[in-house]
């Protein structure tokens, strides 16, 4: 007896899957839980130093290992989803995830953390280009507008709340044991995320199913650039100059990456698809999110620091402090998906311009606190006017980038668009947290000029992003 096959998810002709909000929430859930980890941890770094007795080079490990392992498997998991379906890989992840956090919050030791976080990163990795497949795969056309927004606004407040958030568990566990429920608090929802994952999500690839070998050589190759690259970059404890000559080993192998998938598209399905760097609207936005995740994501590396270890606030506090910005840009990120499709790129130039506006309102008014003023509510003001600026930036940027990607190369296109962004943040951390500490040195440890001046680089480097997309806006004018 034979059935007729059901149209493959994302297919236009096939009706609209009723379960796909349910599937997008699972989603949502997942990628908040990954992205929180990226920056939950740094306020516990003090807590973990004196329970685990770690060193300065261990701490940087348990930081930077995470957004290591994170980077290096987006793609490969991506073009895995695409290939034989997004449920498989999007359960194994948030279980992977979910177990490892386990271990990272039971760590005796910082060997073992550190092992635990390069695990959990690379669990991370495999979990996020699912949800972006998914929502190419069950969403269609203008739909995308709003599903993206709210993945937007998930990778705003992941971003801007962690410090909140782990202030709180912290407050909560105690100074001895609060660091370990940072990670705890992962377990439950990994759980039943898993069991949801399982029901909700597609089980189909969004076309003909490949199970054909994965491209060995183009997995070790972009894995191998992609470690090059980041690895000097995250590790802020070696002192070597040396260590800066990765970086062109790195973009080299990247190099030889592209031309070998060239060479390997003629015969099989690449890892991915270089026709997609041919698509303007995936490859400006993916240099806008690059660029802006360089400013975006240091701005709270940098906050934290200036608040806990300039100031004396404790992780909450400072966690509190860095509220508005969240706020903002959950707010403006809702809207931003919903308006995206009637305004396009100008919208995301509307963004960038609200942030650096915000960022240089922030340096503004910190030079004007009087000593001993709760720096907290001077800066709330400018950092929600920024919050609100970065969510019509990274949800409508995601969605003009993605939008005129095919379905079934979703999961790499979107693995490669979250690649860069690690690259980005990565170099936009170490740029402006070399200028924070070169200012401490030569400012005699004054924690207000560091801020004010590493601030300003960010808000330069965001800068660059808007040009970037006002060159296209004039592109489009003419």
């Amino acid at each position: 007896m034979s059935t007729a096959a059901a149209p493959a998810p994302g297919d236009a002709t096939a009706p609209p899957d009723p379960r796909r909000w349910s599937a997008l929430a699972v989603g949502l859930v997942a990628a908040f839980m990954t992205l929180l980890d990226v920056s939950i941890v740094n306020v516990a770094v003090p807590s973990m130093e004196r329970a685990l007795d770690a060193s300065p080079s261990d701490l940087q490990w348990i930081l930077s290992g995470y957004a290591l392992t994170f980077g290096l498997v987006l793609v490969p998991a991506g073009r895995y989803g695409d290939a034989h379906g997004r449920r498989t890989a999007f359960v194994v992840g948030i279980a992977l995830f979910t177990a490892t956090s386990a271990l990272a919050g039971l760590a005796p030791s910082p060997q073992w953390l550190i092992a635990a976080r390069l695990l959990q990163g690379a669990a991370a990795g495999i979990v996020n280009p699912q949800v972006t497949g998914v929502i190419q795969e069950l969403f269609r056309g203008p739909e995308r507008g709003r599903p993206f927004g709210l993945l937007g606004a998930t990778i705003g407040i992941s971003t801007a709340v962690g410090p909140l958030l782990g202030g709180l568990l912290i407050a909560l566990g105690g100074p001895e044991h609060g660091w370990r429920w940072v990670f705890f608090v992962n377990v439950p929802v990994g759980v039943v995320a898993v069991v949801l994952g399982w029901r909700l999500l597609p089980t189909r690839p969004a076309g003909r199913a490949d199970h054909r070998r994965m491209d060995p050589v183009g997995v070790v190759l972009l894995g191998v650039g992609v470690v090059l690259v980041l690895l000097p970059l995250v590790q802020e404890q070696w002192r070597d100059p040396a260590k800066w000559l990765l970086v062109p080993a790195g973009l080299g192998t990247l190099l030889a990456f592209g031309l070998w998938e060239r060479w390997y598209a003629r015969r099989h399905e690449p890892l991915f698809d270089l026709r997609l760097f041919g698509l303007r609207s995936y490859v400006l936005g993916a240099v806008i999110a690059l660029v802006y995740f360089g400013g975006f994501t240091a701005i709270f590396f940098i906050f934290t620091l200036y608040l806990q270890n300039g100031l004396g606030y404790s992780a909450l506090l400072a966690g509190l402090a860095i509220t508005p910005f969240a706020l903002g840009s959950a707010a403006a990120s809702a809207l931003g998906g919903r308006i995206v499709n009637r305004y396009g790129r100008p919208l995301v130039a509307v963004g960038l311009v609200g942030v650096v506006v915000g960022l240089v309102g922030v340096v503004l008014v910190l030079g004007a606190v009087p000593d001993g003023a709760p720096v907290g509510w001077w800066t709330a003001g400018p950092l929600l006017v920024a919050g609100l600026g970065s969510g019509l930036v990274i949800a409508p940027n995601q969605t003009l980038t993605l939008a005129e990607v095919p379905v079934p190369q979703a999961g790499s296109g979107a693995g490669m668009l979250q690649t860069g962004q690690r690259i980005g943040s990565a170099a936009g951390i170490a740029a402006v947290g070399s200028v924070f500490f070169s200012s401490l040195a030569a400012n005699d440890g004054d924690w207000s000029a560091a801020f004010r001046h590493s601030l300003l680089l960010a808000a330069g480097i965001i800068a660059l992003a808007l040009i970037a997309a006002l060159v296209d806006v004039l592109h489009h004018h003419r």
